[in-house]
């Protein structure tokens, strides 16, 4: 982006950068809208620290430090390292020095108990990984491919991507493929803004991914359009599986997910018989769903199945710049299953993925008491309260600790609770460069420092996203090791000093890099993928015993959520285009455009039901109920209904729906439709009823919690945890 700043470096404008080698000047609204963020009046300046009677005073940065540093130590001298916990939001993962920070600051610690947004609306993938396994050389890239199948997945609009699909100017790129004449299939609900360019799209109820593909992977196998050179060797476990999905014959298929089976068997000729090369990938739509671990190993197993991977002798698109070159080999790499192994939570035994703890038990790990409780827990740059499932579990939950500490620049709902609030620079105001993924991210070879263009506001005292960590470290005489490297304790480093140990293994030097300011462009390192290594054991696990047992147990489940409560709706979560999770809901622009998260209904439900466009209606699922205001939509199909999540006050805070909108995590149990191995809730397709209610329920709705339909009826009864 190109943004101007005046002489005091306030910062007064952002637009898009047509010279910019991936985004052409493409911008998203919230880019755009980055100088409201900086300037924003309600924007935190100073650290607070919280007062009994709950109002919030300044105090100057290394007195909070040293507050918190004093408490930290009395909890860990009391109740050992695992007594302190972390969680890392959306935000962390794109402030460089601060991301890598946070995890090292655990380890000096000596706490397994780290937790990310990961594991609330991705874990699946990583489940998928640990379980059926990996291609060591990646998967078939968009811009190589015949054909692209995306479930519940709509990078238009998330614009989050990745093998191709580059999201710097999704639109123009989607464009592009389109016209060399890829063949797009859509899986979703909604005809999405990905879906607008399907050659197939199939609308299905939510909740029925791993159905799909279950049956997916029957029709491959009985018509012969398997690559069975490539899984014969690579996957021996398919003739398991092809028995454990036999029951998803394309009537049953279509029958359950209300999709037409001729539709069904076109998406799936194109996609296994017609093409040659190209994915299925997944979004948070089947990940934040039932059966979320099985529709995931499902719908990678279908590239497997047909052999959608890089193989020897084909070119390396990407090397990299600032990432360590790497030989990428045509071999499988085996499950690991780490869950099943080291740290396990007091909670369901749950165990960790990729060194993470599973956001699902951390409510309950702080209010179990015993050994291993948590009592302490930083948030860096997320929202927990607003965006964890089980709202009112999770908010009495960080009411219990006894030391919260939140790093944001706004007042958000996790903020309301905390001890200590830590206000960080914003990211113009800090330097930043490496990228996440940079060799599936882009085309070529690209990466680009920023420097720091904007001064932070004068009087304000903002730090570093990462100086607490090396500030409460050094007082609790914790070394830290960054990246390999030993940190002077005595001294801080600087933020570019970090980024320089984040890639002191780069192919290029970040010094180089950072001589070009509109980013750094070379030709690709010559690669080939390389053969497998001779000893090589590495396969698939197609069918483990556990997805056999979650197979068998999806073809169990009744067709009708009214056979299970009498409920006639499923609600999806949805993505808006202006607010990332319960982010940017504070700038003004974005809150004229949407200040409230409406329910999306169809015009047949709204007749139905006898409402009409703007009726406040309640929704109910098992769990409870929350008020909203109804806003047409075509786009979906019948019987669904969506809403964003993110949104809404604190329970019982009192402010109306029409200022904060609702919270969709009041719908959502922690104690029941959780699933195993990842604690992953049941945040979307939730069986639900629509209620109509009157305009008096939107200034003060009490959701109800456990609220719950008592044998189909309108009485309500509710559920103790």
């Amino acid at each position: 982006m190109i943004v101007t700043v005046d002489a005091v470096g306030r910062l007064l404008s952002a637009r898009g950068d047509h010279d910019h080698v991936l985004s052409e000047g493409y911008a998203c609204i919230k880019g755009l809208e980055t100088p409201a963020i900086h300037n924003s009046p309600e924007r935190l300046l100073h650290p607070l620290k919280r007062k009994a009677d709950g109002t919030f005073m300044r105090l100057p940065l290394e007195d909070a430090l040293d507050e918190i540093a004093q408490k930290l130590r009395v909890i860990i001298d009391r109740d050992g390292p695992d007594a302190v916990a972390l969680f890392r939001g959306t935000q962390n993962y794109s402030n460089g020095a601060a991301s890598y920070m946070v995890r090292y600051f655990m380890q000096a610690i000596g706490s397994p108990c780290f937790f990310s947004t990961m594991t609330i609306d991705q874990s699946a993938k990583w489940v998928t990984d640990e379980r059926l396994g990996t291609w060591a050389a990646g998967r078939h890239r968009l811009e190589t491919a015949d054909v692209f199948m995306a479930f519940g997945y709509n990078p238009l609009l998330s614009v989050q991507g990745g093998y191709g699909f580059y999201v710097n100017n999704p639109a123009k790129r989607m464009r592009e493929v389109k016209a060399r004449g890829l063949k797009l299939i859509v899986i979703d609900p909604r005809r999405t803004e990905t879906a607008r360019f399907a050659d197939i799209h199939l609308q299905p109820l939510p909740g029925e991914d791993a159905t799909i593909a279950a049956g997916m992977l029957r029709l491959i196998l009985a018509e012969g359009w398997d690559d069975t050179a490539f899984w014969t060797r690579w996957a021996p476990g398919v003739p398991a599986l092809r028995d454990a999905v036999a029951p998803f014959t394309p009537d049953y298929v279509a029958r359950r997910a209300r999709i037409p089976e001729e539709l069904f068997r076109a998406a799936v000729k194109i996609f296994a018989q017609e093409s040659r090369r190209g994915i299925t990938m997944t979004g948070t739509g089947p990940d934040m769903a039932m059966h979320s671990n099985l529709a995931n190993h499902l719908i990678e197993s279908l590239n497997v199945v047909c052999g959608r991977f890089p193989r020897e002798g084909e070119a390396v698109a990407n090397t990299g710049v600032l990432e360590p070159l790497k030989v990428r080999r045509a071999e499988a790499r085996s499950p690991r299953r780490s869950w099943e192994k080291g740290h396990k939570s007091r909670i369901r035994n749950t165990g960790q993925l990729m060194g993470e703890m599973m956001c699902g038990v951390l409510p309950d790990e702080i209010l179990m008491p015993g050994a291993g409780q948590i009592k302490s827990l930083f948030c860096v740059a997320g929202n927990p309260a607003s965006v964890f499932p089980d709202q009112r579990k999770t908010v009495a939950a960080l009411r219990a600790l006894e030391l919260l500490v939140t790093m944001d620049s706004m007042m958000t709902n996790t903020a309301k609770l905390s001890h200590y609030i830590l206000p960080p620079k914003l990211m113009f105001e800090r330097p930043d460069g490496p990228q996440i993924w940079e060799t599936v991210s882009s085309p070529k070879p690209f990466v680009q420092y920023t420097p720091a263009v904007a001064s932070p506001p004068a009087g304000s005292e903002v730090c570093d996203e990462w100086y607490p960590f090396w500030g409460i470290a050094k007082r609790l005489d914790l070394p830290i090791v960054f990246n390999g490297a030993p940190l002077d304790m005595d001294t801080p480093p600087s933020s570019d000093h970090l980024l320089d140990l984040i890639t002191r293994e780069a192919q290029v030097p970040l010094s180089e890099v950072r001589k070009h300011p509109g980013g750094f462009t070379r030709a690709s390192v010559p690669a080939t993928i390389q053969p497998p290594r001779p000893d090589c054991t590495g396969a698939f696990d197609m069918a483990p015993a556990d997805v056999v047992a979650e197979i068998a147990e999806l073809v169990r489940e009744p067709f009708s959520d009214a056979d299970v409560g009498g409920f006639t709706h499923r609600l999806a979560v949805r993505r808006m285009r202006e607010v990332l999770n319960s982010s940017f809901r504070e700038v003004p622009a974005i809150r004229r455009r949407v200040p409230f998260n409406p329910v999306h209904m169809h015009p047949r439900d709204l007749t139905s039901l006898g409402l009409t466009d703007g009726d406040a209606v309640y929704i109910v699922s098992e769990h409870g109920r929350i008020a909203a205001i109804v806003k047409v939509d075509t786009t979906l199909r019948a019987g669904v209904v969506t809403m964003s999540h993110g949104w809404g006050g604190l329970p019982d805070e009192g402010k109306g729906y029409e200022e904060e909108g609702a919270n969709t995590n009041l719908l959502v149990s922690l104690d029941k439709d959780v699933q195993t191995i990842n604690a992953m809730a049941r945040f979307s397709a939730i069986p639900v009823r629509i209620e109509k209610a009157n305009a008096q329920a939107l200034a003060n709705d009490m959701p109800m919690e456990g609220a719950a339909l008592d044998g189909g009826s309108q009485k309500r009864v509710a559920r103790g945890h």
